[in-house]
């Protein structure tokens, strides 16, 4: 299994930090995935299909759409964006769910969240049919995964996982923490790591923003992952020497120095925590791309049971 490693070396640590490389990394998998679209191709089968339905303009997630739909080109898959304005009405979108189970052209497809308030998402999302819900959120996928059952697992977290696989990060017997408890985030993170198996066998702690020893919590961990959605929320001084730090945060942060007028910002800050690190993802770079291209996983899974 071919690995992308950048390493650097840090003065004042005894060690080696390395970086999880999302971009690299995620560029492997897509060959990977591309290839085998040639297969199917070759053996005269369906190729895999993808779908994204999408509401109102929201400049983040229309970047994020646009990045899968740039992904599905870039592995051969056949995609279809479906774009509302955001008035559009809940039954109109459950009709729209509807078609898409239907349709047997379409292996998977994903809506893209947040919804407008006056969507409820979990009737929407409830109305997936789970064999096409390749953003793992349909209940059956997450009660499937909680089991160790054949499923589709969220993107994020799946992609986390694939990370520590190819940097062979050992996990077995490790305490980790994981900050934050959302469905789509932490607390998948929290099964996928404390399942039997690689990367896995960990003990795990879930904390979140009422948690009121977090500081002692984290200089115990030998993993971390930050999920909680604040920017910068962990610093140096939350971390132990030689701790592997996944950063899933990011937010855009006013900056008067940059063109933009903003950074990207993880819920990691950066500067005080790699020193300290034996392995940590960058934002940008790290787990975002991994998020796609899981995706894109799932979609090649879906149209390969389906064909």
């Amino acid at each position: 299994m071919k690995k992308i490693i950048r390493i650097a070396y840090l003065p004042q640590t005894s060690f080696f930090m390395k970086l999880l490389d999302g971009v690299a990394t995620s560029k492997l998998i897509k060959q990977e995935i591309a290839a085998a679209v040639l297969e199917m191709k070759a053996a005269g089968k369906k190729v895999p299909h993808l779908a994204a339905v999408l509401v109102g303009n929201d400049g983040a997630s229309l970047t994020y759409v646009g990045s899968k739909v740039k992904s599905c080109e870039e592995v051969g898959f056949h995609s279809t964006l479906i774009h509302k304005e955001a008035d559009v009405t809940e039954a109109e979108l459950l009709d729209i769910v509807q078609k898409l189970n239907s349709d047997p052209e379409i292996d998977g497809y994903i809506l893209q969240l947040p919804f407008p308030k006056h969507i409820d998402e979990h009737k929407i999302l409830l109305a997936v049919d789970p064999k096409k819900d390749v953003d793992g959120f349909h209940p059956e996928n997450v009660g499937r995964m909680a089991l160790g059952l054949e499923c589709y697992l969220p993107a994020t977290p799946a992609g986390i996982i694939e990370l520590l696989r190819r940097y062979e990060v050992p996990t077995e017997g490790k305490n980790c923490v994981v900050i934050g408890r959302s469905h789509i985030v932490g607390l998948p993170m929290a099964i996928l790591l404390q399942r039997n198996g690689y990367p896995g066998n960990c003990t795990v702690t879930i904390t979140h923003s009422k948690t009121t020893n977090l500081k002692e919590l984290c200089l115990k961990a030998d993993i971390i992952v930050a999920a909680i959605g604040k920017p910068e929320y962990v610093t140096g001084d939350m971390v132990k020497d030689g701790a592997v730090v996944i950063d899933v945060g990011i937010t855009r942060i006013t900056d008067t120095t940059k063109k933009s007028g903003f950074r990207l910002a993880g819920d990691v800050h950066f500067e005080s925590v790699a020193p300290k690190c034996s392995f940590i993802t960058p934002v940008p770079g790290g787990v975002g791309p991994m998020t796609i291209v899981s995706l894109m996983g799932n979609t090649l899974l879906a149209a390969q049971k389906r064909s």
